[in-house]
């Protein structure tokens, strides 16, 4: 008999450890015990049960996680400030832009660049530079969606002269990149980089560029679609 109790005990503890959490606790309980889980363990929710993406997918769970996300980011992109867009779209889409590596026209218009010649440059160049004389504020440059680049109208390093850029990409295979930089007039290319905070750098062995923080620019900056 005692046997037997201990059987019909231990089967209703299995059954209990059965149960679907969210049943169990409600929807309100699970989604203040959901709120303490990461991204990543958050978004492997979503998976579970159509209930938990229901539940996993709401706002109030993920505006907190984009707004870690966006946290110490210098440029926030366009495609997650989209009006009406789910907060787990937004973080998706900024999680995403943030690794991508090519740069588009919509990001070289968006920002305001910093330029600083580099030792190899002539040394006109680095003596006109405020960077090599410890002054302040750095060279700046503007480039424009028509393709064209433009500086401050007191630059000391600006000719007068008219000045285009271009960007090129090619690829090999599925669409793995091959080779990607920006090209100012007939200047030698310069190599693009993404930094961890999201920003840019583009360089060649006479001068470098930096995008300008501009988290804050209301409705993003970046291109209108995905970029692989």
């Amino acid at each position: 008999m005692a046997g037997t109790r201990r059987k019909i005990q231990k089967k209703k503890e299995e059954e209990e450890e059965r149960k679907d959490p969210l049943e169990v606790l409600g929807r309100d309980i699970m989604c203040l015990v959901m709120s303490y889980l990461d991204a990543h363990t958050l978004a492997l929710s979503l998976l579970v049960s159509p209930p938990w993406n229901a539940l996993a997918s709401t706002n109030c769970l993920w505006a907190p996680k984009c707004e870690e996300l966006w946290l110490q980011k210098v440029h926030i992109p366009r495609l997650s400030q989209i009006p009406g867009l789910t907060k787990l779209a937004a973080y998706s889409l900024s999680f995403m832009d943030g690794k991508r590596t090519r740069i588009t026209k919509y990001d070289l218009s968006d920002h305001v660049w910093e330029l600083h010649f580099n030792k190899a440059a002539p040394e006109y160049w680095r003596n006109l530079d405020p960077y090599w004389k410890g002054g302040r504020p750095l060279l700046r440059r503007y480039f424009h969606l028509d393709g064209s680049q433009t500086a401050d109208p007191d630059d000391p390093t600006w000719g007068g002269h008219e000045s285009c850029y271009c960007t090129v990409t090619s690829f090999i295979g599925e669409e793995q990149m091959r080779e990607h930089y920006v090209r100012i007039n007939r200047w030698p290319k310069m190599n693009v980089y993404r930094n961890q905070d999201w920003s840019w750098n583009m360089s060649n062995h006479l001068y470098c560029y930096s995008s300008i923080p501009d988290p804050h620019k209301q409705g993003g900056t970046g291109p209108f679609f995905s970029v692989v």
